[in-house]
């Protein structure tokens, strides 16, 4: 009888420990999402008007460049367009990343996380590598 109270007592502890460790993982994952999603977003108002500043300027000297057949001067122009684009790839990359960040906000809040994301954190991948 005694061994069976402590067979049940050692069962108990170590389910017990079990969730703890969950629990800990689940939280820490939280405040790293959160963290993260902060920083995106932060990051993403500066991009948006860089985004909008390139373009502009893209168009203003492309414009200028022709009305005034400065051939060379277009170029320049089309190279700012084409780096709008680059920084306005970059600005939807970060919002798709954001929404999975707050998709695995939500499955934690509802209970329902498990921790196999396709989400790559860059930081983590080289941790590994070591």
């Amino acid at each position: 009888m005694d061994n069976t109270n402590n067979q049940l007592t050692e069962k108990l502890n170590s389910s017990l420990e079990i969730n703890n460790i969950f629990e800990k993982n689940r939280l820490e994952d939280l405040k790293k999402f959160l963290k993260k999603r902060e920083n995106l977003n932060n990051f993403n108002v500066y991009l948006i008007y860089f985004f909008h500043l390139v373009q502009s300027a893209g168009i203003l000297t492309t414009t200028l460049a022709a009305g005034y057949d400065l051939k060379y001067l277009v170029w320049v122009g089309v190279s700012l367009n084409a780096a709008a684009t680059l920084i306005n790839i970059f600005e939807k990359t970060n919002n798709s990343i954001s929404n999975k960040l707050l998709e695995n906000i939500t499955e934690i809040k509802n209970g329902n996380y498990l921790d196999e994301s396709n989400l790559v954190d860059p930081a983590d991948d080289i941790e590994s590598k070591k």
